[in-house]
């Protein structure tokens, strides 16, 4: 598809979606074209206080496995309909490191191009203009500092720890401080938490496009489920 044919598709399902708001109403748009935002990722692993986890069973390399998503949630609005907009994509991959009770290192890396919400033109314009994904396909998360738990985890119970890393957007990198839920149910452990981040911050312009207006903040939310 050549550069001018994608612009003109662009254009046209921005078009198509104001028309839509204009004649249906804004509260048209809000609850039947968008809906419901998707809720927030929280753990799913069961929420039980088990025996202590034998530290062997923790050590060493973990990965990223099926049923992991990242992606954003920020909030719009479409000729004065409010919305809350979430995209999701399920190709991340990742490491990480436990030695001890300690988390020593982790690397996350997210398909920004791969990333969907339940509009094709918001997606089209999202990957081509406002994360320019042919130049920046990839988001990635780097830890730069050890994380050690408050105290020995026990099966199926949720710690809630802080971590410390470089988060690039793209092409611009800023250390930032995440908060995140973590369990184990024996076999495998699940993650998961939010990023509060502005736009700016990493030179992205947050789309206005007269009967649009995006906000300059959201956050990156992700659910990761880890396996040795």
């Amino acid at each position: 598809m050549s550069k001018r044919t994608l612009t003109v598709v662009i254009v046209a399902g921005v078009v198509v979606a104001g028309a839509v708001t204009a004649l249906a109403g804004p509260a048209f748009y809000r609850d039947v074209i968008v809906g419901h935002a998707a809720p927030v990722p929280t753990l799913t692993v069961a929420a039980t206080s088990g025996p202590a986890v034998d530290p062997a069973d923790v050590q060493g390399a973990w990965r990223v496995a099926d049923g992991s998503y990242a992606g954003y949630r920020i909030h719009e609005v479409l000729n004065g309909a409010e919305a809350t907009v979430v995209g999701r994509t399920d190709k991340v991959t990742g490491l990480l490191t436990v030695d001890g009770d300690t988390l020593t290192a982790a690397s996350f890396t997210v398909d920004v191009a791969s990333i969907t919400t339940d509009q094709g033109s918001r997606d089209s314009y999202f990957r081509s203009t406002t994360m320019q994904t042919f130049r920046f396909p990839t988001a990635t998360f780097t830890l730069t500092g050890p994380v050690t738990a408050a105290s020995a985890p026990r099966l199926g119970a949720k710690q809630t720890v802080t971590a410390t890393g470089d988060l690039t957007l793209a092409g611009t990198t800023r250390s930032v401080t995440v908060t995140l839920d973590a369990a184990f149910d024996g076999e495998r452990a699940q993650v998961a938490g939010s990023v509060p981040i502005t736009l700016a911050d990493y030179g992205i312009h947050a789309p206005s496009l007269g009967f649009v207006r995006v906000d300059d903040h959201g956050t990156i939310e992700f659910s990761l489920t880890l396996v040795r």
